[in-house]
């Protein structure tokens, strides 16, 4: 079993991106909605519980997190929804799970993610 975190900064401002709602999924099965804090972080998002292995989704709001501060999108926006598609290995030969950490920098225009720790 394995546990997840997430942290997302806005390339615009700077800052951590607060407030901005995160979706956690397994196939169509939502495990988890909820918003970033202060920090840009997600505590909640370890009330999904442990992961077993297998593929996932995180889902980042990016339009409507720029929208309410004010930025001007077009109509549609370039960047509505991020999605993230990961996957979560077997544990290894001790048996132990390991920590996935999923962070995300964005703009309205582009994005990047790596597997953190």
């Amino acid at each position: 079993m394995s546990s997840l975190s997430s942290h997302v900064l806005d390339l615009v401002s700077g800052r951590p991106a607060a407030g901005m709602e995160i979706v956690l999924w397994s196939g169509d099965a939502c495990l988890f909605r909820g918003r970033t804090n202060d920090d840009g972080r997600c505590p909640d998002l370890a009330g999904a519980g442990e992961l077993s292995p297998g593929a996932y989704r995180l889902e980042f709001a990016v339009a409507a997190y720029f929208r309410a501060r004010g930025v001007a999108l077009s109509d549609p926006p370039f960047l509505d929804v991020v999605p993230i598609a990961f996957g979560i290995a077997a544990p290894g030969p001790d048996g132990k799970g390991g920590h996935y950490h999923v962070p995300l920098l964005v703009s309205p225009y582009g994005f990047s993610t790596y597997r953190g720790s």
